[in-house]
């Protein structure tokens, strides 16, 4: 299980990941765009390798059992990196038009990962999603040396299937997840809410499968298919784990009679009502009540200044306190055309425009 502290440093490097750590491939000077074949593998080169990818290990701030798996992978390092700051951007874009906009500096992210708020629910599951689907990417794309292209599943009509393509190898992906996320079960609640909600992540990612295939045959029939599985887009998981934050459930803790272990249930209340469900192993679920992010405190800078649209979030952003409007004259490419070949010419068009921001 990704416990609080891990995740701060999880996050926190979200923010700083591309900028400081960047590309594994920077350590050693390339583009990317070399060919294989001015790569000799002498022994400067690999023990270049080993120290790059190593130091990456160690800045991400890992556990001693995180750290001995991101090391004896080189494509671990690199992946990590690139699960940090995907999932770091989702959750931004999910909640731009939000009160709470995924504000991760500094104290604001350890005070927030401290609670169980439903923004540390959605933390929790856009983290395991990125990592599951960063490996899952990673093992197609041949970044990883203990994983490669899924395994052909077992199909009905096996004759009728011809399995090719490259796979997202989503087996790997959740058995490394699960090893790398793991921690010693416990009994308090708010580590089972914050382990409910890393499956959730992960079991959103699984239900996100699809297969695609791809005829061969003359003249485009279809008399061969190959066929491989692949994620959806993480943007897309996002926006579903986005959807479940809205409709996430309050939980409390009972104890079950059978075994003495501790459950998840719906908070006891004098008067229950239908809203009190049960909650699905598919629900995101929190522990207690947000703040309202309105005002600057230690879990957000608050709304003072920012950025809103008029007839769309104006006044839930500002919290009822109004907003600003300010006049600028910007310049944009506008009318647009492609031109043969292979590029687009736009003009520069000046216009007006008007700016609304949060009153304090």
């Amino acid at each position: 299980m990704l416990d609080g502290h891990l995740l701060q440093g999880w996050l926190a490097l979200a923010l700083l990941a591309l900028a400081s750590i960047g590309p594994t491939a920077a350590y050693f000077g390339l583009t990317g765009n070399e060919p294989l074949t001015i790569l000799p593998l002498t022994s400067e080169t690999e023990e270049a390798a080993v120290k790059a990818y190593y130091k990456v290990c160690d800045r991400l701030k890992l556990e001693r059992k995180q750290r001995r798996m991101c090391r004896r992978d080189p494509g671990v390092a690199e992946t990590l990196v690139e699960a940090i700051s995907s999932s770091a951007l989702e959750c931004q874009y999910q909640f731009r038009f939000e009160r709470w906009n995924c504000t991760l500096e500094g104290r604001y992210r350890s005070n927030l990962l401290q609670r169980g708020f439903k923004e540390t629910a959605f933390l929790y599951a856009i983290s395991s999603a990125g990592l599951t689907h960063a490996v899952a990417k990673a093992c197609s794309a041949g970044r990883m040396e203990r994983c490669t292209c899924d395994e052909a599943p077992d199909l009905e009509n096996r004759e009728a299937w011809q399995w090719g393509g490259c796979g997202d190898n989503l087996k790997y992906s959740n058995k490394f997840v699960k090893d790398f996320l793991s921690k010693k079960s416990s009994k308090d609640l708010r580590a089972r809410v914050d382990l409910h909600n890393t499956n959730v992540g992960i079991k959103v990612i699984k239900s996100g499968v699809e297969t695609t295939c791809k005829c061969h045959g003359v003249s485009g029939s279809c008399t061969v298919r190959t066929c491989w599985r692949q994620l959806a887009p993480l943007h897309e998981i996002a926006k579903q784990l986005k959807q479940k934050y809205e409709t996430s459930l309050k939980v409390g803790s009972t104890t079950n009679e059978a075994t003495g272990e501790g459950d998840i249930s719906p908070p006891k209340k004098p008067n229950p009502g239908p809203s009190d469900q049960i909650p699905r192993t598919t629900d995101l679920t929190y522990i207690e009540d947000s703040p309202s992010f309105c005002r600057m405190s230690k879990f957000s800078p608050g709304t003072t200044g920012r950025k809103c649209y008029k007839d769309k979030n104006c006044e839930s952003i500002c919290c009822g306190r109004g907003h600003n409007t300010q006049s600028r004259v910007v310049t944009k490419p506008c009318q647009c055309q492609v031109r043969w070949c292979c590029y687009v010419e736009c003009k520069q068009c000046t216009q007006r425009e008007e700016v609304y921001t949060c009153k304090d």
